[in-house]
């Protein structure tokens, strides 16, 4: 669950907190006010692109951080990578400059975007604007009933299935080649397999012995850097926390004579906080500095024999784990190439191999397709479609893909007097607006994930319609943590805990939470008509959620 989330000079937010807590938490402002870069955000701190265009005009570089909980599983994964932080907890942060680089850190240590996307996947489920308009895409429809039927593992197991079989499709094709010209090529292949196999170099032992290597040559200066650092920030007379911690005392018991100073006292805490939450990670940081000079020798050499191997390769020393599996299965094509029997033989596993796990993707994919369309149908009833049917249908290929046996649609019928057509053709756009929420609804309940968010996937519903979306939400939130950006007062009024975003007259993008006041303030807002009548109405709102 996504406990706290801090955002700073992205985009049009200078700076944003926000403390979430359980439950079904709405985002609400004006057109054009920014409510959907907060999404954005989320999506950038796990693992989404970035460019510098992100960086806020004026700014330096734009920061993100989440503080999450964490399952049994994900501190299992973090375990594994050597990324564990405090029990229970995992900070994720992020930060984009000006010149377009990212650099991404899990619990203060410095990790891969795609480590950072991975962790993400763990952790928060993603829900855009525009998931009805993908909904439309085949391969959108497909990759949904994987999803919810669990055959993501067999999906990738039959596309590298599929592409293993045509790769020896065109080895038999190539074994009419000229034999002098194969068996020359073979050899080469093999002295260079040999030659690597001695090497032996592991998926991503380059970048991990380069890194190890620098933390070690410059041992003595980053242990030497790491303790100057924290006796000025913590363990010398006058520290900077210390200072810190006074200046903010001070401030704050004069904050009550004037009001200007409460937001100066609130940057000052959050440094307060990060200056103490760095204290912390940097005498973690100086406890694992390590000071080996044989452990400094072993990798120099380590490093030395895979850049000499890489320069016999004509390959960056990172690129040689895949240059040693594609010089290994050339070898082994070439060797069958020889030998016609043997090709054939190979080609006829590799078929069966296919057909057996694309057959075991078809059964789960069957199952999955009647799960998916009752579920479906019954939550488009309850968004004011009750005589409508969803159906997933499965039609047989005429020739096997790498995605399988079927061609997979989605299908639709508004009435049950009328036949099942293609989403794409019978749907307008409110009707396809409440089927894509239908099938989010019933996806988001299948899913793990702790963490859901919906980036107005309410858009052209309304009327009736909203307050069962509203209360649609409200019970998913009962089950996981649901953050959802909408335009909708009913949607709104069924959160637990509302936040109003505001674009100011600078153009600064401004985040606040709001009380039951300013609930029904924001609300009748969002409802428009007379003053008066409006407020009634949205007390009447939040009363009836």
């Amino acid at each position: 669950m996504l406990r706290a989330l801090e955002v700073r000079d992205y985009v049009l937010i200078d700076r944003a907190s926000l403390e979430l807590g359980e439950g079904f938490s709405v985002l609400t402002g004006e057109t054009g006010a920014g409510k959907s870069i907060l999404v954005d955000a989320i999506e950038l701190l796990v693992g989404g692109r970035g460019d510098a265009a992100m960086v806020r005009e004026g700014a330096e570089r734009a920061e993100l951080s989440g503080e999450f909980d964490v399952s049994k599983a994900m501190a299992a994964w973090l375990e594994e990578r050597d990324l564990t932080g405090d029990p229970g907890q995992l900070v994720l942060r992020r930060s984009i400059d000006r010149g377009g680089r990212s650099r991404c850190f899990i619990n203060g240590h410095a990790a891969t975007l795609a480590q950072l996307k991975e962790a993400g996947e763990w952790l928060v489920d993603l829900h855009g604007q525009h998931a009805h308009q993908s909904l439309l895409r085949t391969t959108a429809q497909r990759e949904l009933l994987d999803a919810h039927a669990g055959a993501e593992e067999l999906a990738k197991d039959t596309a590298q299935a599929f592409r293993d079989w045509k790769r020896l499709e065109e080895v038999a094709a190539e074994a009419s080649a000229k034999f002098a010209q194969r068996e020359a090529e073979r050899a080469d292949v093999a002295d260079r397999v040999a030659d690597l196999k001695k090497i032996a170099p592991g998926e991503g032992e380059w970048e991990k012995i380069a890194a190890e290597h620098k933390r070690l040559q410059h041992g003595s200066s980053l242990l030497a850097g790491a303790q100057s650092s924290l006796e000025a920030l913590a363990e010398a007379e006058g520290t900077a926390t210390s200072q810190l911690a006074a200046v903010v005392s001070q401030l704050r018991s004069l904050s009550a004579h004037d009001a200007e100073l409460v937001g100066i006292v609130e940057m000052l805490e959050s440094a307060e906080a990060q200056a103490n939450e760095a204290v912390r990670e940097l005498r973690h940081y100086a406890s694992k500095v390590d000071l080996d000079p044989e452990a400094l020798r072993e990798a120099e050499a380590r490093i030395d024999a895979l850049h000499s191997a890489a320069r016999r390769h004509r390959v960056r020393p990172e690129e040689l784990p895949a240059r040693f599996a594609e010089l290994e299965k050339r070898l082994r094509e070439l060797e069958l190439a020889a030998n016609p029997e043997a090709i054939q033989r190979e080609l006829a596993q590799a078929r069966s191999r296919y057909d057996a796990v694309a057959k075991k993707l078809s059964a789960k994919r069957k199952t999955g397709a009647e799960a998916l369309s009752k579920s479906v149908t019954a939550t488009m009833a309850q968004l004011a479609m009750q005589a409508a049917r969803f159906s997933v249908s499965l039609s047989k290929l005429e020739e096997p893909a790498g995605s399988g046996m079927e061609q997979i649609e989605f299908e639709v019928a508004s009435h049950p007097s009328l036949p099942l057509r293609p989403l794409a053709k019978v749907a307008s756009g409110g009707e396809l607006s409440r089927i894509s929420l239908a099938i989010q609804l019933v996806a988001a309940k299948a899913s793990p994930v702790a963490t859901l968010v919906f980036d107005e996937v309410d858009a052209g519903i309304g009327g009736a319609v909203a307050e069962t979306i509203g209360k649609s939400l409200k019970r998913l939130g009962k089950q996981r943590q649901v953050l959802c950006v909408t335009h909708l007062p009913q949607v709104a009024a069924s959160g637990d805990a509302q936040w109003a975003v505001a674009k100011s007259a600078n153009l600064k993008v401004k985040i606040q939470r709001l009380d039951r006041a300013a609930r029904i303030d924001e609300l009748a807002r969002m409802l428009g008509g007379a003053e008066a009548t409006a407020r009634k109405h949205a007390a009447e709102l939040l009363d009836a959620a």
